[in-house]
């Protein structure tokens, strides 16, 4: 699943151009991670955001990204992304939602690109929270398309044929957190809503 959402996400639904600037948030996760280097193949300059500085530096020292910040530690969003893109964002991968999505708006290039995939601020709460600068999707004229993966799955062999090349010339790198045991399970689900993971959550059983 991780795969055939960051396969279509670029290849499908906005395929970034070269010299394009890509913000991916949530990017250390399973589909971000893919994403970000996804994009950086086709020349890209990608920047991500994470929830602690272990999961920034596996995106800035194993997975390739130009930049990366941990939101928990910005005080003001907008300035991060600023810092991060002076001269505005081409394309925005959303999966987060809430005040980074906020944020984003303010800092997007007129006629330029939103792809929402998820946006897991907003899954928990008993009511969604609001966009204050939502507006700006007028202003600057901004195209955002919605997807889910469930729509893709006919390109799993175009998939395999893009992505296994690059995994065998190490050009792509894929993180997985795994846990040992069914009685670990709940843990790691739990786990997953903290940010506690990196990259897809595993739970390996094993048969006697």
């Amino acid at each position: 699943m991780p795969g055939i959402t960051a396969y279509a996400a670029i290849y499908e639904v906005d395929s970034p151009k070269k010299g394009d600037y890509v913000f991916i948030s949530a990017a250390s996760g399973a589909v971000g991670q893919l994403v970000g280097q996804f994009a950086k193949l086709l020349g890209c300059y990608v920047v991500g955001s994470a929830g602690s500085q272990e999961k920034v530096d596996l995106l800035r020292n194993k997975l390739g990204f130009d930049d990366a910040f941990n939101y928990k530690e910005e005080p003001d969003l907008d300035a991060a992304l600023k810092r991060c893109f002076p001269d505005g964002i081409d394309l925005y991968f959303e999966q987060v939602g809430g005040k980074m999505l906020d944020a984003v708006l303010l800092n997007m290039k007129v006629h330029d690109r939103i792809v929402v995939c998820g946006m897991i601020s907003q899954y928990n709460l008993s009511e969604p929270g609001h966009l204050k600068n939502i507006m700006q999707i007028a202003f600057k004229r901004l195209s955002i398309n919605g997807f889910t993966h469930r729509d893709y799955h006919h390109l799993y062999p175009k998939l395999l044929e893009t992505m296994l090349p690059y995994i065998r010339e190490k050009k792509i790198v894929h993180v997985e957190d795994n846990v040992e045991g069914l009685e670990n399970g709940p843990a790691a689900l739990v786990g997953l809503f903290s940010g506690r993971n990196f990259g897809k959550q595993i739970v390996k059983i094993y048969h006697k």
